[in-house]
This record gives structure tokens, C-alpha cells and sequence, in this order.
């Protein structure tokens, strides 16, 4: 089963629009929201009126952009994207000053999305990752039995060992309460699309997730591409999990 889902919906118009061209030509499966931004309100407009599939992107580190947000939460935001921003290993710490701020923005972005889309989120990940970093895994701040995306999956001699210790364990602590799927990809590692051959045959056997960012030009091009097509064709997709409300 192959999952393919595009992030940053809402972000910007860009990204909103070129996210609604691909699943109306059926070259996606999902989409992952971020609210508090820009085109947040538009996008969820959109997705009800073309039953998009949509879960929640949780933003740690891309400040807000609607001007509506809330001067605390905004404070709150802007210091663990300070935080997290300071180094490639900032997510590897949990950081216990912040530990309520954390918790504040999420659930706002949770009740945000709640309030746009009709219902709660029953899918998650993270702009930019960052919704394993640890102190969204260590209090437990995801939803228990939701969908999570998981680490991501490399091929043999891609990363080293200690890297993919680490990404195994969290993936292990995932498993434990949410629904990860056996394996994950970004489409910008498999391109050109020739590239993405072993990712469907990953998917023939296992459940797959393919990330994509339409609002990448190269990314947005090979979505829509022929080569695509026919390569996704050879395996079965994830059916949309549409909410109409």
C-alpha cells in the first residue's frame, strides 16, 4: 500500500494551489495542514469543497504567518523555534523550560485544526520533522492510536549506524501507541523519478509513505509527470479517508 502525501497545506497560496492541482489529478493521496498560517483558512475552505484528505502538519519552526495568531502563543512559538532552530541536534534535547510552551502550541495548533476542518486530526507530522523531536515524544504529546508519520527510511550504507539506532528507536516508541506505517520516503530523494522504482516495490509488500512538497518546482513537475503515473500505477494506493462536515 503506497501512501502519498503532500505537506504544507495552507502554508502559502503557492502551496495550497499547487496541493489541490495534484489531488485533483489523483497524484496524491493525502495532504498535511498547517494552520496559523497564511492560506490556513482558504486551504480548509478548499478541502471541504474538493474533499481533500488532510491532517495535521505540526509547525515547531516556520513562524506563524496569520496575523491573527495570539500574542502568548505566538511568544510561546517563536521560543521553541528558537530552540530548535539553534542546531541540526537541537531535537535530540529535551528541553524542560519549555515543556509547557511546547504543550500550549500544540494543542492550539490541534484545536485550530479542529475548528478549520470540522473535527480533530486523526493523522500527524511534522514540518520539517520536528514532530519527533524529544520533547514531543518524551510527554507524550501526540494523540494516542492517531496516525503518526515515522522516521524516515534509508537504504543500506546511507546513514550511520549510530543515526539509524536513533531513528529506530523512536520509531520503536512510536509503535507503542500510534499507527506508523513499515517504511517512509521523501520524494526529493528519489528523484528523478526513475529513482522511485524500489520505493513501489517497497509498497507491493509493505505499507509506504511518500512525502511530497508540490510547492518544490522539480518536486511539483515530476508529480505531474507521466513517468509518475505509470510507476505509482504498479501498486495499490491508500484510499482517501474523507470527513465531510
Amino acid at each position: 500500500m503506497l501512501t502519498i502525501n503532500a505537506d504544507d497545506f495552507g502554508r502559502n497560496r503557492l502551496a495550497t494551489d499547487r496541493i489541490l492541482v495534484c489531488h485533483v489529478e489523483k497524484r496524491i493521496t493525502s495532504a498535511s495542514a498547517m494552520v496559523f498560517m497564511e492560506d490556513s483558512e482558504r486551504a480548509a475552505i478548499l478541502a471541504k469543497d474538493w474533499q481533500v484528505d488532510v491532517g495535521l502538519h505540526i509547525n515547531l519552526t516556520e513562524s506563524f504567518t496569520d496575523q491573527s495568531v495570539p500574542q502568548p502563543l505566538r511568544r510561546d512559538h517563536e521560543r521553541i523555534r528558537r530552540f530548535l532552530r539553534l542546531n541540526k541536534y537541537a531535537l535530540l534535547i529535551y528541553n524542560p523550560f519549555l515543556r509547557n510552551a511546547f504543550r500550549a502550541v500544540f494543542d492550539a495548533q490541534f484545536e485550530e485544526f479542529a475548528r478549520l476542518y470540522g473535527g480533530p486530526a486523526s493523522r500527524f507530522d511534522g514540518h520539517q520533522h520536528m514532530h519527533l523531536c524529544n520533547n514531543m515524544i518524551l510527554d507524550r504529546l501526540l494523540p494516542a492510536g492517531a496516525k503518526v508519520r515515522r522516521s524516515f527510511s534509508f537504504h543500506g550504507g546511507e546513514k550511520s549506524f549510530l543515526n539509524r539506532f536513533y531513528r529506530a528507536a523512536i520509531d520503536r516508541r512510536l509503535a507503542t501507541e500510534h499507527r506508523i506505517t513499515d517504511f517512509f520516503f521523501a520524494l526529493s530523494q528519489h528523484l528523478p523519478v526513475s529513482r522511485l522504482q524500489s520505493v513501489v516495490e517497497a509498497a507491493k509488500t509493505n505499507d509506504v509513505e511518500l512525502m511530497t512538497h508540490p510547492e518544490v518546482n522539480v518536486e511539483f513537475e515530476a508529480l505531474l509527470s507521466d513517468e509518475f503515473a505509470n510507476t505509482v500505477s504498479q501498486v495499490q494506493m491508500e484510499p482517501c479517508a474523507i470527513v465531510v462536515t
